[in-house]
């Protein structure tokens, strides 16, 4: 935040702000900081709310646009608008990072994309192979973004035999079958799933034996895991419907605020 007001005021709106943030029931353990990073630098581990933490990658995105334009430093009113999120809460979610800002100055850009970085794990880069290369694997095998923020596309896999040996953004395609040799020896930590939804198990499975920590799955069907693997699952479907949601009460709040006679009240 750009200033820290009064000790009263501060009180308030933190008691204001959990008792409102919903975020705060469910929390995802954040990895200790590695040891030998420079003194006053390290992000304290601690518990903070899985909702909290894709935030931080979305200020994150907001602060290195900022810093690639040439700002120093930004208030949390600016960040939080571009955000799309009040200034309370992300002065909240900062604050996990023990970042407060400098009154009348506001936040240090540089420093705060370091702490994010730090937090969210990406001061080293992490591998990813993409299993199912049909138009969505294909897409994501080519996006040039992935590596410029630390996930390099290291392996492809998929069964068509006209694909494998392939190459498609510059890496060759293997076959399923060699997915756990190929995901130990490249040292693969990340796995991400665009096979349709039969194959989505056995593709994990294999993604876990090669000893993948962590799977984007982009099937829909949920998978079965040991409990030391994360697994994110991005249903667009279900993303189309919540939109299908949102635009459908807001055709019945415009409908109601004209309609007059029946019983209804113009708003």
């Amino acid at each position: 935040m750009v200033a820290r007001r009064g000790r009263r005021n501060g009180a308030e709106v933190s008691r204001v702000a959990r008792k409102l943030d919903a975020d705060n029931a469910p929390t995802a353990e954040m990895p200790a900081v590695q040891p030998g990073a420079p003194a006053g630098e390290q992000v304290r581990a601690k518990s903070i709310p899985e909702a909290a933490v894709a935030r931080l990658a979305v200020y994150l995105r907001v602060l290195s646009a900022m810093a690639e334009q040439g700002a120093t430093t930004v208030a949390s009113e600016e960040l939080a608008g571009v955000a799309g999120v009040n200034s309370a809460k992300l002065r909240k979610d900062l604050s996990y990072l023990g970042s407060y800002g400098t009154r009348g100055v506001g936040y240090d850009v540089q420093v705060l994309v370091g702490q994010i970085e730090r937090t969210l794990g990406l001061t080293r880069q992490h591998k990813v192979a993409v299993v199912g290369i049909g138009n969505l694997g294909h897409a994501l095998a080519n996006y040039g973004g992935f590596p410029g923020r630390g996930f390099p596309v290291e392996a492809l896999f998929d069964v068509d035999p006209d694909l494998i040996g392939v190459p498609v953004g510059g890496i060759p395609v293997s076959h399923l079958d060699d997915i756990p040799k190929v995901c130990a020896e490249r040292g693969i930590s990340i796995g991400v799933i665009a096979t349709p939804p039969t194959a989505a198990q056995s593709v994990c499975d294999r993604l876990v034996a090669g000893g993948v920590g962590c799977i984007l799955n982009f099937a829909p069907v949920v998978l079965q895991v040991p409990e030391h693997v994360e697994v994110r699952k991005v249903d667009l479907a279900v993303e189309l419907q919540i939109l299908s949601f949102h635009v459908a009460r807001r055709a019945d709040d415009t409908n109601g605020s004209h309609a007059v006679g029946n019983g209804m009240v113009v708003r």
